[in-house]
């Protein structure tokens, strides 16, 4: 945990997922009024993306507004969300 992901030689994985700015605190259905609108999203996530590239080399994407389907192993003991 102590080391970058240059130092250990790995990879990114960039996934758009509106779904995350889902407010659950009330109702039955989530809201998304937090989230942006697709056009001012798709720019951010270009945003991301050229930015992790310009410091990482290769980075690996989703599709922007796709529908995916994305699975995945966690190989280690820790599990952070980050919170903006």
């Amino acid at each position: 945990m102590n080391l970058s992901l240059a130092q250990v030689k790995g990879q990114l994985l960039l996934v758009p997922q509106f779904t995350l700015a889902a407010d659950t605190a009330k109702g039955l259905r989530p809201g998304f009024s937090t989230a942006a609108p697709p056009e001012l999203g798709r720019r951010l996530f270009d945003f991301f993306v050229k930015t992790a590239r310009e410091q990482h080399g290769q980075v690996e994407t989703g599709v922007f507004g796709a529908h995916m389907q994305v699975s995945l192993t966690n190989d280690g003991p820790v599990t952070i969300w980050l919170e903006n």
